[in-house]
């Protein structure tokens, strides 16, 4: 199955009976016009932007894990910028990232600066952007609960080295590479298999500075059977900063994804 270039969100089918979802929501640049068109900022300033906010090259280490896994999961890339909507916010006054103008539709930047007018309504963004992308990642799970009987969310971010001013905890250490956690939906299993995994690359964290992990509002909080996990990579580890090229470490991390994925597939779960 050929995904459509033009869709703003691609799942590409991995095997069967894979339970494993790796979700990279944060790797575009990519802005439609008619987006572009709101956003405060001059081309030079939203070019600067984009290089601290995205997650550069974090679909291509999902993809590349995914294809070198012995068991293929299944991925979830965002095609667009996080700038349109971020999918992993809460769309409502759940969201703490509202405190900096940071929720499901930012309106604000990393430092603190206008990105949208203050009086933007950001309703059809989410009408036309964030509940499409929650339906069709509800709808993934859904089907590896029903094909595998579980659902593993294995979401792939990056982070800076250096702390960005938007960040609200981001005093604490900042080891190249952070497992955010969910106290309901990651078992201490799937943990301990993801710190040894990447043990290699110098030390592992947890919960900083980025804590938590993505899960579908439909599953969140109430289905023990869907389970994940967020890796937030370092990105001195595998690119150059802010928003340049990536560089042999890709192909590491990819590596040690996958086989994350591997373990993740094939051992058993833990008995409730």
């Amino acid at each position: 199955m050929r995904n459509d270039p033009t869709a703003p969100h691609w799942l590409t089918p991995g095997a069967p009976d894979s339970p494993v979802i790796l979700h990279a929501p944060h790797g575009s640049r990519k802005i439609p016009a008619a987006v572009r068109a709101e956003i405060l900022l001059n081309d030079r300033s939203l070019a600067r932007e984009l290089d601290h906010i995205t997650d550069a090259h974090t679909d291509r280490i999902a993809e590349q894990a995914a294809a070198r896994s012995a068991i293929r999961p299944w991925t979830f890339v965002n095609r667009l910028s996080r700038l349109v909507v971020d999918p992993e916010r809460f769309p409502d006054e759940r969201e703490e990232m509202l405190a900096v103008g940071m929720g499901a539709v930012y309106t604000r930047t990393t430092h603190g600066e206008d990105l949208r007018p203050a009086d933007h309504d950001g309703r059809s963004l989410l009408d036309r952007y964030f509940h499409p992308y929650a339906a069709a990642m509800t709808e993934a799970v859904t089907d590896r609960l029903e094909a595998a009987g579980r659902a593993v969310i294995i979401d792939v971010h990056s982070y800076p080295t250096r702390r960005l001013p938007y960040e609200l905890h981001g005093d604490g250490p900042r080891p190249p590479i952070c497992l955010g956690r969910d106290p309901f939906h990651t078992p201490p299993h799937l943990l301990a298999l993801a710190e040894e995994t990447f043990a290699g690359f110098g030390g592992t964290g947890v919960d900083s500075p980025f804590a938590g992990a993505y899960v579908p509002l439909k599953y969140y909080g109430n289905d023990p059977r869907v389970s994940a996990l967020m890796i937030e990579i370092r990105r001195d580890t595998y690119m150059t900063e802010p928003g340049g090229p990536a560089g042999p470490g890709l192909g590491a991390l990819a590596e040690a994804l996958a086989k994350l994925v591997d373990a993740v597939t094939t051992a058993a779960p833990p008995t409730p």
